[in-house]
């Protein structure tokens, strides 16, 4: 079976990583970390926020996210950014998805949301808002793919949530 996968790009907070990866050890999500890290994943906050989940976690280190990109060629990307205007609601999720977080103070580069506008999405919030927090946002967003999943496949693994 095929499984979500969650990209961190440039993560600058160890807590939020560590809840990512036991959120992806529960729902059997990889999870990809690109680029420089602002903490050391040996990090006692990172490791206290993944409890003893962190076994469970497929966790992949890229340098960059051309080569996660490049690895992948055939699955669809998604990024997520408070930069779009398209709602995450809108997309029709699929198993073997990237799902693309940035870092939790500047979101992905401009540069990259340009190159890949059609699949920039947003999750809806009040006006004059900034953003949600990182972790909320992951799993916002993974359990609305998860949903539309489960409602098409009525997958046994999911059936249960």
């Amino acid at each position: 079976m095929k499984k979500f996968n969650i990209v961190l790009f440039e993560p600058e907070i160890p807590q939020n990583t560590g809840n990512i990866a036991r959120l992806c050890a529960c729902t059997g999500t990889n999870l990809f970390l690109i680029g420089k890290l602002g903490f050391s994943l040996s990090d006692k906050y990172t490791k206290r926020a993944g409890l003893d989940y962190w076994e469970n976690v497929n966790l992949e280190k890229f340098d960059t996210l051309e080569e996660l990109q490049n690895q992948y060629k055939d699955a669809n990307f998604y990024y997520l950014t408070t930069k779009s205007k398209k709602s995450f609601f809108d997309v029709e999720f699929k198993e073997g998805d990237f799902l693309v977080f940035g870092p939790e103070t500047r979101g992905l580069p401009e540069k990259l949301l340009k190159e890949n506008q059609i699949n920039a999405v947003t999750i809806p919030m009040l006006e004059n808002q900034r953003s949600l927090n990182l972790s909320n946002s992951v799993a916002i967003v993974l359990y609305e793919a998860i949903r539309q999943n489960r409602l098409k496949a009525k997958s046994k693994m999911w059936n249960v949530i």
